[in-house]
């Protein structure tokens, strides 16, 4: 087979330089409009682009939260009096029970393990007469469905507000002081609303764009290799750097396009804030998109069929950039080497540009060798695909 004509195989007289320089552009120009065309005549990868983003953006967006709301939970009150019905008060109020009376306690924990409800709170016989006499701590008891350990961990955080609440407005009624053994300032920086979608929405961004941007240069090799029309680019005075970027440029673009339409949903659908500058979320998003596009390069050079291209492409990044990224799982509890590899995920440094340029602002601490790291795997990874297409096509 024919040696792809490399950049030092042709070398030219001093006084043809700027000549060669020009034919250079303009074969790249002309690969250009040729993969261009190829898109416009087949929307597939315009709708990976533009549509995928906003579907999935649409259902991840709405359909995850990590806020828990309307939890149901039942109340058990052995002897039911003013005083029971003063806290059970208090947890009807709160927007995050869904509270259901039980007249027993067999009958709670039947509904509990059924999964009707996830807690029961529980009044024993004695607790108004302990809580009405000062010598006496008020037994209450919270049973925690703690199948979900999370969600159990968030409920027994609801009830304890909300008991402490209830004890704070008793005491004002009485003309007491209450005061807890401990005073607990607390001020949330960045998400004072504790807003998870703030949160979800940059870090799906991230996961989303490393799906599409691998599927979208998946395909384009191994189209070639299927349709062998890359003998015939061989045969043209293309050389191997001009065809790599003739390839990307076109994708590099509509990728662009979606990555900016997704930030605009995020900032006007979603309402998410942006405090840092756009031009950083610009540059960053262009070296992390580039580490994308050189993925899925390579899996396209290695696979030569485009259904196998895209299945690997979905496995090998959208799945470790949703695990492994520290979007959903903190990296800092994974085993040491599992850490290790989610070094080698781009995703894991472009999540935490995002959280801090939406969130925080330009925090050049965090951005900076984030940057470096996702420029060092766009460079190894399109490196690995140049040297792969010419040992591929020898």
């Amino acid at each position: 087979m024919t040696d792809w004509p490399t950049d030092t195989a042709r070398r030219v007289p001093d006084g043809v330089h700027t000549a060669s320089r020009g034919g250079g552009r303009m074969r790249l120009l002309g690969l250009i409009r040729k993969e261009t065309g190829q898109i416009l005549r087949d929307p597939s990868s315009i709708a990976i682009a533009f549509l995928m983003p906003v579907i999935l953006l649409l259902l991840f967006g709405y359909g995850v939260s990590l806020n828990a709301r309307e939890i149901p939970i039942a109340v058990v009150a052995d002897a039911p009096d003013a005083q029971t019905a003063g806290l059970f008060a208090a947890f009807r109020q709160s927007r995050y029970f869904d509270i259901r009376e039980e007249t027993d306690l067999a009958g709670a924990r039947l509904a509990l393990r059924q999964r009707k409800i996830q807690a029961i709170i529980h009044a024993p016989a004695d607790f108004s007469t302990k809580l009405l006499n000062p010598q006496h701590q008020a037994p209450v008891q919270l049973i925690v469905n703690g199948v979900d350990a999370n969600q159990a961990r968030l409920i027994e955080g609801y009830v304890t507000a909300a008991w402490q609440g209830w004890m704070a407005a008793r005491a004002k009624q009485q003309g007491l002081d209450f005061k807890l053994p401990v005073s607990l300032s607390a001020r949330v920086w960045f998400n004072p609303e504790l807003r998870s979608r703030d949160y979800l929405v940059p870090g799906l961004i991230a996961v989303i764009m490393t799906l599409i941007g691998a599927l979208l240069t998946a395909l384009v090799m191994a189209r070639e290799w299927e349709r062998g029309t890359l003998e015939a680019l061989m045969v043209t005075p293309l050389r191997l750097n001009e065809l790599l970027l003739g390839k990307l440029i076109p994708y590099f673009v509509l990728g662009m396009g979606g990555m900016g339409l997704s930030v605009v949903m995020a900032l006007w659908l979603f309402d998410v804030p942006l405090r840092g500058s756009l031009w950083v979320l610009i540059l960053t998003a262009a070296i992390f998109l580039s580490a994308a596009l050189g993925m899925g390069l390579l899996i396209s050079i290695t696979a030569r069929n485009q259904f196998v291209a895209s299945l690997l492409a979905i496995i090998t990044t959208f799945l470790p950039a949703f695990m492994l990224s520290g979007f959903i799982f903190d990296i800092g509890s994974m085993p040491g080497w599992l850490q290790v590899l989610t070094h080698v995920i781009a995703a894991r440094y472009f999540v935490v540009i995002l959280h801090t340029v939406f969130l925080a602002g330009d925090v050049w601490r965090v951005i900076i060798p984030n940057t470096l790291a996702m420029l060092a795997l766009a460079m190894f990874f399109l490196g690995i695909s140049r040297r792969r297409i010419r040992k591929s096509l020898e």
